[in-house]
This record gives C-alpha cells, structure tokens and sequence, in this order.
C-alpha cells in the first residue's frame, strides 16, 4: 500500500511541476507574444534621473546610459531627447551626464524612473517634424489600418514598418531624410497596434502572420500609382519586409529592403526576451514550446524568408553585435552568401532597433547610396 501510495504522490508532484512549467513557459513566452507598442522592452533597464541643469541630465550610470548617440528618454507621462555623455562634466561614480536636447512632452524630475528608446520624435509627421502629411487607412484583413502619407514626386515608395515594442513614430527618425529624397512615404500600423485591428489570439507573432499587413500596404501603394516600393523595417518589422519580399503575390514590385536590427531566428529573440525577464535558464525551451502552442510558429518561416537563395531584391542591413534581442549571427551569414545583393552595415555599441541613433550621419549617408539607383 505504501509503494502505491509513493507511486500516487510522485505523479502527483509530476502533474504539479509540469503545470507549474506550462505557466512559467506562457508567462515567459507573452515578453516577446504580449510586447505592448511603445513599452520598453525588458532588456532595457530603467534608469533614475538623478537631476537637471540647462542642457544637461544626469542618469544612473549603467552601460545603456553611456551608449553613444541620440535617444528618446521615455517615463511615465513624458518623453524627452538626451544626446551624447559630456564625459568631461562633473558627475558622481554611480552617475552619467549627457547632453539634454528638449523635453517633448511632460516633465522631469529628479526620482524619476526612464528609459532610453529609439524613438526620438512623439506625434504625428506635422506636430513632431512640420512635415504636412495624410492620414489614411490601409484595407487589410482584419480590418482598417491607420497609417501617415508623406506625398513626394517619385514612382517608387518607401514603406515603414517599426517593430517590437515601437509604434510608427519610430520610422519618423528617417522621415525628413526620406522627403529630402523626395519619395514619397507610408508609415504603416499593422495587426496589434493601438488604432489597427486586434489580432484574433491577442498575441504578436514575431512577423510570421503580421507580414499579410505588409502586403497589405504593397497593394494600397500600388493602388494610389507606386510603380515599385522599397520595404525599410526594423526589429520585427524587418521580419515582415522579408516575408513580403519573399511571398507577396506583388513581390515583384519590391525593388529593394532596408533592414535593421532584423529578427531572423524568432526562437533566440524569444529566449533573450524571456531570459530578460529573469526567467531561470532551465524554463526557456518551455518558453519556446509554449509560444510556439499558442502561436503555431512551428519551424522557423522567419530563418526560411531569409534563406540566400530565396532573395531576390538589393537589401541593405543595419546591424551590429551589441543587439541582445536580434543575434547578429543571421544578419552577416545572410550578407555572405548574397554579396551580389547584400549590404551589411555593422554598428557597434547600438541597442536592438536603434542602429540609427549612434550615428544618423553615416546611417543616412548609407541609405542614400543604397537608394539612389532605385529612385
């Protein structure tokens, strides 16, 4: 009696681990599944402003906030603009200093908790940068989505895509590049965004269904007299532009991709995310699985769209390997196998989706000789 009654209380145990594990799996899976737009992702830590001068913040000293270049600084209820450290500003050992270029909304105190974020610029093209624009709504699947037009004077349009834990102010950071380009330009919500249809699971799936929104978007270009579109993601949004790419019925009028920070391994993006959270290493293949039962993500589309022999398009690719969310691995195997088409622009000391707040200078530079022949 006593062995059976062993017997039962081990099962037991089992059944309430292996439940336990399916709960630690899903609350791990939903950093990458549930990533609300325009949230920090859990990789980047929140800092402490520890005061304000004219021109200057000073942050918690961590090696997010030493990183070079321009960011957004997001707290709750404000959002302003920090450049470069002043390394030669008195500062404490726990603390960093750096050029405060403008709140644009709110305001700061000392105490607050931030983040820094790609996104530079809040609002719409008129408000953030006095660029006129239309408000229009692309036809997709599930519905309506809301999206900006910049009108410009060329047969070939650019298409924006932000990606994980971004909202369409992201690719404003290139938008006054792209008009003194004089293309014209569709900043794109899709699936999930606030505005945009709700997907019918609630859950982000890494691109995987999120580029028919892509295509979407082809055809409404199409519509209103593009000849041919050029698709600039990032983070996810890259994953997107290459699904396009690779399985739009109008593929064929992609003459080109813009990619940063690309995700092309979705299982990796959601272990670093999951392992972010702290999630004990043991739980993140049970992070893997759960993500992969509730999305059906089986398999790896994301690694199948990259894939050398399926590109057809010049692709010019922003990446580096400092991203801890998007491994660079994928990016410079891909730019080896297809030099005849892939340009791989490596920048150092950059977070996940902000290869262009290093440097815009060099990153614009890049884009313009990357454009230029598809103009």
């Amino acid at each position: 009696m006593r062995t059976v009654k062993a017997a039962a209380a081990a099962v037991t145990v089992a059944i309430a681990a292996g439940a336990a594990g399916v709960v630690a799996g899903r609350f791990a899976s939903d950093a990458a599944l549930k990533a609300p737009p325009g949230r920090p992702l859990p990789t980047e830590p929140r800092l402490t402003v520890h005061s304000l001068a004219a021109g200057r913040i000073v942050l918690t000293r961590d090696l997010a906030s030493r990183r070079p270049g321009t960011y957004g600084l997001s707290g709750h209820g404000s959002h302003a603009v920090v450049g470069p450290v002043l390394e030669t500003a008195p500062h404490s050992p726990d603390s960093v200093v750096r050029r405060l270029e403008r709140v644009t909304h709110g305001t700061l105190e000392p105490g607050d908790k931030a983040w820094l974020t790609p996104t530079l610029h809040i609002g719409d093209p008129r408000t953030a940068l006095g660029l006129d624009h239309a408000d229009v709504d692309v036809p997709g699947e599930l519905g309506a989505m809301p999206a900006w037009f910049l009108s410009g004077i060329r047969d070939t349009w650019v298409i924006t895509v932000h990606g994980l834990g971004a909202t369409r102010e992201h690719p404003m950071n290139v938008l006054g590049f792209l008009r003194r380009l004089r293309f014209p330009v569709l900043d794109i919500t899709y699936r999930g965004d606030r505005g945009a249809p709700r997907p019918p699971d609630g859950l982000n799936h890494l691109g995987e269904t999120e580029w028919r929104d892509v295509d979407a978007a082809i055809r409404y270009a199409v519509r209103h007299g593009a000849e041919r579109v050029v698709l600039h993601g990032w983070s996810t949004g890259a994953t997107m532009a290459l699904r396009a790419a690779t399985h739009s019925p109008l593929r064929e009028r992609i003459s080109g991709l813009v990619l940063d920070s690309p995700v092309l391994s979705w299982e990796a993006t959601l272990r670093a995310l999951a392992a972010a959270r702290r999630t004990p290493g043991a739980l993140l293949p049970l992070a893997v699985r759960a993500a992969q039962g509730r999305t059906g993500l089986y398999g790896d589309g994301v690694r199948d769209a990259a894939e050398a022999g399926l590109l057809r398009v010049p692709t010019l690719i922003f990446h580096g390997p400092d991203d801890t969310v998007a491994p660079w691995g994928p990016s410079r195997r891909l730019a080896e196998r297809r030099r005849d088409l892939v340009t791989l622009h490596t920048v150092r000391n950059a977070p996940h989706g902000a290869m262009w707040n290093v440097d815009p200078g060099t990153y614009e530079e890049s884009m313009r000789r990357f454009l230029t022949p598809l103009m």
